[in-house]
């Protein structure tokens, strides 16, 4: 069987590796293939370290091949569900396996087949958004008024996204959920398995991370990036643009939002809390400034058909399927960098080697387009 599993592993913690180890207990002998974001995460974060390191790590515990998520799909929790389950079923997935607060994927199926076919739902949706709260809260409203069932924690929204895009388009892939326990976006310590947030909050503060992740996350986790460290970039870029609206997620409310706070902002959480109203989302406004940093416009996301998969690494399981899977699939599969598909990519890896932390930024640079599949 070819299990599939989405993830950023922004870092990969004792949660993902019980993960993958409950996988490997209930489907012996799969294949598990990752889905795994590069630099920029679906929240708007940079990745705190580059996407071939996360493979290194992906395949040491357990992954058998590892493929990246397009940087056009990571927007919000429906965008990113699309792009990676039309990766996952063009890699002849049979089985989605994903964490989940209310461990009930019968529930969520009902609910997915509600946004799709109910017409109500679609009015009440609307009616909430008319009112100026966002579209999260919209879309659980709604749910909550039809169904009498409240979906609005972070696995549980993203988890039906996905149910959601495999009855739309009638994938075979069956969506299998796994007890998600600790609190996604906490940012305190929970024990042992806690969120990535808390993580990475102790690695932005210098403080000790240890024994929140398994011995060989731990070693590759040097050198950690984040957004903020960006800012300085980010408010040039602001201020000498002539107009924001190009850039993706901006409309006109936001772009004036933006210019109203900018000069008098020393950080990017001080930006965001200016700008933030009920209407935008902390996550939306946050992945909004890291469009605009990273110069990723409209026309970069309006194609939203799935043109190549590109592999960044794989165990010997995991060629035999590859090898498999390119006699009857119908878009490239990329091993090496392509500049038609990959340009913005080097782009973005350019921008963020102006990092005062990243020394020898030439061969921080040629990664993007040296670096071959890791292969375990």
């Amino acid at each position: 069987m070819n299990i599939g599993i989405i993830c950023e592993y922004n870092p990969f913690h004792y949660g993902h590796l019980l993960h993958l180890n409950e996988i490997k207990k209930m489907y012996p002998n799969s294949n598990i293939i990752l889905v795994l974001s590069g630099w920029i995460t679906e929240r708007g974060d940079l990745s705190l370290i580059d996407k071939f390191k996360k493979t290194q790590i992906a395949l040491n515990y357990g992954v058998d091949l590892v493929v990246e998520l397009p940087f056009k799909y990571i927007q919000s929790a429906d965008y990113f569900a699309m792009g990676a389950i039309k990766i996952l079923n063009e890699l002849k997935c049979d089985t989605i396996v994903f964490g989940s607060e209310s461990n009930n994927v019968d529930e969520l199926i009902n609910l997915a087949r509600i946004q799709l076919n109910n017409k109500e739902y679609d009015l009440l949706v609307k009616k909430y958004l008319e009112e100026g709260i966002n579209y999260p809260t919209a879309m659980s409203k709604a749910l909550k008024t039809i169904s009498g069932k409240t979906v609005d924690t972070p696995n549980d929204i993203l988890g039906l996204c996905y149910v959601k895009e495999i009855i739309k388009n009638n994938y075979t892939i069956k969506p299998v959920t796994i007890k998600r326990n600790s609190n996604f976006n906490s940012k305190t310590i929970e024990g042992k398995i806690t969120s990535a947030t808390s993580i990475r909050e102790l690695i932005k503060n210098n403080k000790r991370f240890k024994k929140y992740v398994p011995s060989y996350s731990y070693k590759n986790l040097k050198d950690c990036l984040f957004i903020d460290d960006y800012f300085d970039y980010l408010k040039y870029k602001i201020i000498s643009s002539n107009n924001l609206t190009i850039y993706q997620g901006v409309d006109e409310n936001v772009e004036n939002r933006i210019r109203k706070f900018i000069n008098d902002s020393n950080s990017l959480e001080n930006l965001l809390s200016k700008i933030k109203t009920k209407r935008y989302t902390y996550n939306r406004l946050k992945r909004i400034l890291t469009f605009i940093l990273f110069s990723i416009t409209k026309e970069d996301c309006n194609n939203l058909e799935l043109e190549y998969i590109r592999v960044l690494g794989f165990d010997k399981k995991g060629k035999d399927l590859l090898n498999k899977i390119k006699k009857d699939i119908n878009i490239p599969i990329l091993t090496n960098y392509d500049d038609k598909y990959l340009n913005k990519d080097l782009n973005i890896n350019t921008i963020i080697s102006l990092n005062k932390k990243i020394k020898d930024k030439r061969s921080f640079i040629e990664k993007e387009y040296k670096e071959k599949p890791i292969i375990k």
